[in-house]
């Protein structure tokens, strides 16, 4: 087997440093690093088409959830780099990571002082503005000339934060079925892990474990393992137990749905109003409105986001387009009096005898 290759997400950088650099010691293992979820996605995506997957995406359970997330604009993340020999000196950041440098001293300010200005040498032109014209002083009573737009933070795709770990975990599995996934936690916390599982995770790691014990998780979801604390166990069982009874009891819930309520709970999944809804079946608002109060009767619920509680941990899911039913056909065209007209039928072909 060639190298393992690993890839580190985590939004903190001292300890995405550290722990890249640390593996990056082990002879058999290569190592990238992401400092978010979208970062991490395109490096999969990048790394995928130049035909060198990643085998083990190591992610930080409480990605984006920190106090400063979704406060501070993150600074521009560099392209991922094949990862290769590790360079002599401080570790290599990864994407998301802004490259580090020399710090410049800041200039002291003494309370009522004004900071220094660095004189202007004799001739020197006047410093250009964005526009590239010379700034010259406003006359008294001119208005001063608006300062040059900063460009706008583009937020999140479509408008929604960014996914946490476990929720990272799920979409980079659906993308990328071969890669195996471990999850870095603060703490043990059996809902949380038994989610990871859930979401195809394959490890659950505390942060103050070894890197003895990190390596050989890393090297023992490659041969198919499940690696849990021992102390997590009887929980993640527990919670596993759980879900798999409100499973049952929400699959007999939504059985107990004709076709056309089941339907009418696929579009209520998807987000669809009672409009919509009649649109995409060809229905009429009040029909779909019957329907709807039918299925929330049956389900034992008393609004439509409860329904989709239900059907979601049934595995309800949207409906897709090829299983929308065929518009009604058409009216068929009606003579001057009224009565339907019909082709006539065609005349038998003669005898050859």
């Amino acid at each position: 087997m060639g190298r393992i290759r690993v890839l580190v997400v985590d939004d903190h950088r001292i300890f995405a440093e550290a722990l890249a650099a640390a593996l990056a010691a082990e002879s058999d293992i290569e190592v990238g690093a992401a400092g978010s979820a979208g970062a991490a996605e395109r490096a999969l995506e990048r790394a995928a088409r130049e035909g060198r997957a990643f085998d083990v995406v190591l992610v930080d359970a409480d990605l984006g959830t920190g106090p400063s997330a979704p406060a501070v604009r993150r600074p521009a993340q560099v392209p991922f780099e094949r990862p290769g020999p590790a360079p002599a000196g401080p570790a290599h950041a990864g994407p998301g990571f802004p490259p580090a440098g020399p710090a410049q001293p800041a200039a002291p300010v003494l309370p009522g002082v004004p900071p220094p200005r660095r004189p202007a040498r004799s001739g020197a032109a006047p410093p250009p503005v964005a526009g590239g014209t010379a700034h010259r002083p406003a006359a008294p009573g001119a208005a001063e000339p608006p300062a040059p737009a900063e460009a706008p933070h583009r937020p999140a795709e479509g408008g929604a934060p960014p996914p946490d770990g476990i929720t990272l975990i799920a979409r980079a599995r659906r993308n990328h079925p071969g890669l195996r996934a471990v999850v870095l936690a603060d703490a043990d916390d059996p809902r949380r892990a038994a989610r990871a599982l859930h979401a195809g995770a394959c490890g659950w790691v505390a942060k103050d474990s070894s890197l003895a014990r990190l390596t050989a998780v890393v090297r023992g979801v490659l041969r198919d393992e499940t690696h849990l604390p021992p102390a997590l166990l009887t929980g993640v069982i527990r919670e596993l137990t759980t879900a798999r009874r409100d499973r049952t009891e929400s699959e007999r819930l939504v059985d107990s749905l004709t076709p056309r309520e089941k339907q009418i709970l696929r579009c209520m999944v998807a987000g669809l109003g009672r409009q919509a809804v009649a649109e995409r079946l060809y229905l009429s608002p009040h029909t779909v409105r019957t329907h709807m109060q039918n299925v929330l009767g049956k389900l034992g619920v008393h609004s439509t986001l409860a329904a989709v509680a239900v059907a979601r941990r049934a595995g309800v899911s949207p409906p897709d387009q090829a299983a929308l039913p065929a518009p009604p056909p058409a009216a068929s065209a009606t003579g001057s009096a009224g009565a339907p007209t019909t082709a006539p039928a065609p005349a038998e072909a003669p005898g050859t005898g």
